[in-house]
């Protein structure tokens, strides 16, 4: 059988810890089984505890204590220990066959573009434990109010689902912050990035002298027409609903699924009608 995966990405303070207790939260809520596997070291559980906890195996803390590692430095060490280690990943996921696991990745960019960590497990994932794998990544919707900053985030995003090579959607999350802010009629233009109108944008409030790149960096996110976004609102039911239904589609987690015996209630009815 198929499993299905869910890779939560993004920059540190996207939202993405929310976003998987919400997913959680909706997923049980309509009768379905869930779990968070925790890859961040440096992550304390929140709302739901982890299911999977890559600092059961290793942490942060006593990487940067026992090795005399910064942060950043301490993660790659983790990481690179996790590849070594992947037999402990394959133990630990074993016993979730038919139900939806939500990995719940850190926030540095480096882990899928200088360190292919990421790749690497999403091609064991695939090939090896046989997951049917959707990554998400999340890019806050305050940054639409700072086009330069938006227009780095979607860059990030299409770097991100080139070197993934997996199937991919993209969130703009806390929409309810910008609601105030951004007229409605204007937020499509952000779900869908006119990359040549962001360049314009951006041209008006930096030096003229990058109106040439930022015409090229326009150009290029045009050619690839890769990046679009599903707005989110953590704490509405609806949307939350909404980003699974494309999770599902993606991810054909219905066609998964094994068929189910009716039951005997069921039966019952059949034979009425």
């Amino acid at each position: 059988m198929t499993r299905t995966g869910i890779l939560v990405m993004g920059p540190a303070g996207a939202g993405k810890s929310t976003f998987c207790n919400s997913l959680i939260s909706y997923i049980q809520s309509v009768g379905r089984q869930a779990h968070i596997v925790n890859l961040d070291p440096a992550a304390e559980p929140s709302e739901y505890e982890f299911t999977v906890d890559i600092r059961d195996l290793i942490s942060l803390e006593d990487v940067m204590e026992e090795m005399s590692l910064g942060p950043n430095g301490g993660l790659v060490y983790c990481f690179e220990f996790l590849l070594n280690n992947l037999d402990w990943l394959d133990e630990n996921l074993g016993d979730y066959e038919d139900e939806y696991l939500i990995f719940d990745c850190p926030g540095q960019i480096e882990l899928y573009t200088h360190v292919p960590v990421l790749p690497t497990i999403v091609r064991h994932l695939s090939n090896h434990l046989n997951f049917s794998l959707c990554a998400t990544y999340l890019l806050e919707a305050p940054f639409v109010i700072d086009k330069p900053k938006f227009f780095s985030g979607v860059l990030s995003a299409m770097s991100a689902m080139i070197l993934l090579e997996t199937p991919h959607i993209n969130i703009l999350s806390k929409m309810d912050l910008i609601k105030e802010e951004v007229p409605k009629r204007d937020v499509n233009r952000f779900l869908n990035p006119d990359p040549l109108l962001m360049a314009n944008e951006a041209n008006e409030k930096t030096n003229p002298k990058f109106h040439d790149l930022n015409k090229a960096i326009s150009h290029l996110i045009d050619d690839f027409g890769m990046v679009q976004f599903l707005p989110l609102e953590a704490k509405n039911p609806d949307s939350v609903a909404t980003i699974l239904s494309y999770l599902d589609d993606v991810t054909q987690w219905a066609e998964s699924q094994e068929p189910k015996e009716p039951t005997f209630d069921q039966v019952e009815l059949n034979d009425e009608e």
